[in-house]
């Protein structure tokens, strides 16, 4: 590519491009960014844009056959040259192998960094084409996955050089049944590059939104200049947060209230859609920029100027009761003082307990880091006073009640909101932000549609971190080492505003997650939700339950040192035994089933723990640490029933809703609330159905993510798409089954009564006759010879609300080795096996775990969003400073499961999803105090291995 590295013409012209064998005359300017070129001149939107500094590695394409990233080079520069992008992989609809590999080896969940990944694999076997596994990630560590754990992409490769990837599916299009591992059905757009995600979406005459953001950590809005940027070429307008004002828009609040000990609710925190009297965060919107282009547009928001009086900031959630309020009503910047349990009964028997165990320990800030930046796309459309939404949200008919209670000047019907694939999410798209309200607002106010695409640093700034919990913790045990009571103490950090879930997250999703699997007998919590200048703070992936697993794990290994016994014989001698369920918990939930000795012996077993001491003392003749770690977990899921949301102060229900229609040609269309990010619902939810009428897959469409589309529906987070979303399709099934027989019976002139259905077809055995499911769909729509008291059609709807939460359990074993001379920690081994209940698609599920297990590693080993004390400022806005687990950083993960059915739900599913982010931090960390003979807080840098060890050391 050197040859093309002349400087280029900045003027706007026509370049000549090559691209995928196609020479190609571009309106563009030699300085545009090829990105943008390849993006919106030529409609190649598989190259996606996840960073803009080269690090993520989604927009890598080849140039002349060497790899490049284009968001880093410039359109002039590779005039004539030889250009190749992902959509040049495939040939006429058929995958190209490297392209089967993936699909076979489920290499890819919601699809953004697969493109990237792809020619990322091309170039390293056209470098070697027999690469070992560890050349393989190697040559993978420019390119960063956020779902996967890579080991499946590893496996992909493997396959593609070893010649032994799957085709039976793609030859089976009937492979559908529940427990088994079709592939999945929406990845052909996925590998492709047809993915449609909301950046790659445009309208005619839109403008481009970039907003204007606090660059200090709280201070007073004295003005806002706007005139300099306003005159600039391009600038349509400038708005700031008095022209929302001066419209009356509302506020963005917390959609979930809890209430103090004392009985008051908790104070403050509304967030205006942009700031105009306080900023109160780095990243803080003031005002936003919209013009012709978004290049014009972020070079006008330079020009904007904010004249302000600093106000004195705080980023310690333990300095916050003594810092500058944030918010008049929150005293101290005191949100809530939450107590949950018998503190009381608790402290008697702390006081009284013949061992108590206590540790101070910090759950680390994060930043969930979706490869896909939020975006959003509005248009204002005056003749029916009506508004399109396109956006990234996890739950789009969440996003539509929220907004319009928001803006005021629309109502519920009046907004329609889509959803198209989103490229992760991890709990940071569930909630509602400013952009997404400002997009629609500006759309309504300039008469034209309003796009906006967050840069990486903005999703840094300013998607919702998640963790940040400071906690004191002291556990008693009797005698003979049976846990008696426990009490936590817990300083949350909310962040400037509360976001969505924001009080709910450290409060009942965390306080109720205490017990565990084990039997203690009472247990105390005490939350303090603060304030402070950091980004607003909610659910990341596993919501409070990996903050409670995490501090419960802890506790009981430190316990197990303290007392001088095996940390796996003390958590099974606390075990809750299979033959006491339905167990009630000191916590308020009531868990249905486990069995929590079966998935701890299968984990030792697979870990091999009966051998750990022989590799101990081998790395211990090396000179290196070797340790072993253990977490056992218990966590709800499905975030239901909606009776104990609205209890614990839930401003909505919590049921999940499907309609199911046939088609006059006898296709099925399953409409769904719930909505997918990377966990394959289209091809899970069509397995379902599949499995209860015995069609193919091939014939089953799953239609989710749009208002107008679909059923109301509360959208996809907490594990809870199978558990509740499934049961609701399968309750409609039910109904269609019903309406069937009748149509059945008919046609065979017997009674409904009479009448089974199963195989695909309406059975009388007493008479050996049966009707094709297709002779009945054809009836329903041409009712000829049909029943006189039924109306014509097949299709049936169903709102499912479960009448208990589910309760998926787990054991993961982690296995690490340290450099005591630098620090260094190696991951050598990791072992997950959970019992998820019924698994409808095995593969899919193992997928969810490796994607989890990766980020609880990235947790615990390396992610921490940090701000400077003195200044406020954030230390990790980029993917420079903020890291994050490549495939060099991780290792074969083994996972099993077994087995107990959910009696909650008619699936019996009790959730995947979020698991690997429960366990896994837990189980490194403990295997590293196991190492290093003490506990350290999370992140485990090298930094702070290398003192732990040369604290040992003098201590020797």
């Amino acid at each position: 590519m050197d040859a093309y590295l002349s400087s280029p013409d900045p003027s706007p012209g026509k370049i000549t491009l090559i691209v995928n064998g196609e020479t190609r005359r571009v309106a563009a300017a030699g300085s545009d960014l090829l990105v943008d070129t390849l993006r919106d001149k030529l409609n190649l939107t598989g190259v996606h844009v996840g960073c803009n500094s080269a690090r993520c590695g989604a927009c890598l394409i080849e140039i002349d056959g060497a790899p490049a990233k284009a968001c880093t080079v410039l359109t002039g520069q590779v005039e004539g040259a030889e250009i190749r992008t992902v959509e040049a992989l495939a040939q006429q609809d058929q995958l190209d192998p490297l392209q089967t590999a993936f699909r076979d080896a489920h290499a890819l969940q919601c699809g953004f960094c697969t493109p990237g990944m792809l020619m990322a694999v091309r170039t390293l076997l056209q470098d070697n084409p027999n690469p070992s596994e560890a050349e393989i990630r190697q040559g993978l560590k420019g390119n960063l996955c956020r779902c996967t754990g890579y080991q499946t992409i590893v496996k992909a490769v493997q396959a593609y050089v070893s010649d032994t990837s799957d085709a039976t599916n793609a030859a089976n299009p009937d492979a559908g049944a529940v427990g088994t591992s079709p592939k999945r059905v929406e990845d052909a757009r996925f590998l492709t590059g047809r993915g449609q995600y909301c950046a790659d979406l445009n309208l005619a005459s839109q403008l481009h939104a970039v907003f204007v953001r606090s660059e200090v950590p709280h201070a007073r809005i004295v003005k806002v200049e706007t005139r300099e940027a306003e005159n600039m070429p391009d600038v349509v307008a400038v708005l700031t947060g008095k022209d929302v004002a001066a419209d009356q828009i509302g506020e963005l609040r917390c959609g979930w209230t809890v209430h103090s000990r004392d009985g008051t609710p908790m104070q403050g925190g509304a967030r205006p859609l942009l700031a105009h009297q306080t900023v109160r965060f780095v990243g803080d919107a003031f005002a936003v920029v919209l013009a012709e282009s978004a290049e014009a547009a972020r070079h006008a928001a330079r020009r904007v100027r904010l004249k302000h009086e600093p106000l004195p900031h705080n980023i310690s959630p333990t300095d916050a009761s003594t810092s500058e309020r944030l918010h008049g009503e929150a005293e101290n910047n005191i949100c809530f003082d939450w107590q949950f349990g018998d503190e009381t009964g608790v402290e008697q028997i702390l006081a009284n307990a013949a061992h108590v165990t206590e540790i101070d320990l910090t759950n680390n800030r994060l930043i969930p880091n979706a490869l896909e930046p939020r975006a959003a796309l509005a248009d204002y459309q005056p003749g029916r006073g009506s508004s399109v939404l396109y956006t990234t949200s996890q739950n789009p008919h969440m996003a539509r009640k929220v907004i319009t209670e928001t803006l005021g000047f629309i109502d519920e019907h009046e907004l329609r909101v889509i959803s198209p694939d989103l490229g992760g999410g991890f709990g940071s798209k569930i909630f509602i932000y400013p952009e997404e309200c400002v997009c629609l607002w500006a759309s309504r106010h300039m008469g034209r549609p309003v796009k906006w695409v967050s840069s990486r640093e903005e999703a840094f700034l300013t998607d919702a971190h998640g963790r940040d919990h400071v906690s004191t913790a002291r556990l008693a045990l009797d005698a003979d080492h049976n846990f008696l009571a426990m009490n936590v103490e817990t300083t949350a950090n909310l962040g400037a505003y509360l976001s969505s879930f924001a009080a709910f997250v450290p409060t009942f999703l965390y306080a109720t997650m205490l017990a565990g699997p084990y039997k203690t007998g009472t247990i105390s919590c005490r939350v303090q939700g603060v304030f402070t200048n950091t980004a607003p703070v909610d659910a990341y992936r596993g919501a409070g339950r990996p903050e409670a697993t995490y501090l419960l794990e802890t506790l009981i290994d430190q316990a197990a040192r303290e007392i001088g016994v095996d940390p796996v014989a003390l958590r099974r001698k606390n075990f809750i035994r299979p033959h006491e369920f339905p167990y009630q918990t000191p916590v308020a939930l009531e868990y249905d089933v486990g069995d929590y000795e079966a998935h701890l012996d299968r984990a030792m077993d697979l870990a091999r723990v009966d051998t750990f001491q022989s590799r101990q003392n081998e790395a211990a003749a090396q000179g290196r640490l070797r340790g072993i770690g253990v977490s056992c977990y218990v966590e709800a899921c499905g975030i239901a029933p909606s009776a104990v949301a609205g209890a614990l102060g839930a401003d909505v229900g919590l049921w999940e809703s499907a309609l199911l229609r046939f088609t006059p040609s006898g296709k099925l269309q399953v409409f769904t609330g719930s909505h997918s990010h990377g966990q394959g619902h289209e091809t899970t939810f069509a397995q379902l159905v599949s499995d209860r009428f015995c069609l193919p897959l091939n014939e089953i469409a799953v239609i989710h993510g749009d208002t107008d589309k679909t059923p109301m529906g509360m959208g996809t987070y907490g594990s809870r798409s199978l558990a509740v979303g499934g049961s609701a399709i399968l309750e409609a099934t039910d109904k269609i089954i019903e309406k069937g027989k009748r149509i059945a019976a008919h046609l065979l002139n017997k009674s409904v009564d009479n009448i089974e259905f199963r195989d695909g077809h309406f059975h009388d055995d007493a008479r050996n006759a049966h009707v094709p499911l297709q002779d009945v769909v054809h009836a329903a729509y041409v009712p000829h010879d049909y029943p006189l008291d039924l109306e014509p059609g097949l299709e049936a709807s169903a709102f499912y609300d479960p009448i208990n939460f589910t309760y998926p359990s787990g054991t993961h074993v982690c296995e690490v080795e340290i450099d005591p001379e630098t620090g260094q920690i190696d991951l050598v081994a990791f072992t997950a096996v959970d019992d998820f209940g019924q698994i409808i698609n095995p593969m899919i599920v193992d997928g969810q775990v490796q994607g989890g297990i990766a980020q609880g590693i990235g947790q615990a080993l390396m992610e921490e969003a940090l701000y400077n004390p003195q200044t406020g400022q954030p230390i990790t806005r980029s993917y420079a400073t903020y890291a994050l687990p490549r495939a060099t950083d991780l290792v074969a993960i083994e996972t099993d499961t077994t087995f107990t059915a959910c009696p909650s739900n008619p699936v019996g599913a009790k959730g995947c999803g979020e698991a690997g982010a429960i366990g896994a931090p837990p189980a490194f960390m403990n295997a590293v105090a196991s190492a290093l003979g003490v506990r350290i807080d999370m992140p485990a840098t090298p930094e702070k291995i290398w003192r732990a060890c040369l604290k040992r050391n003098h201590a020797d």
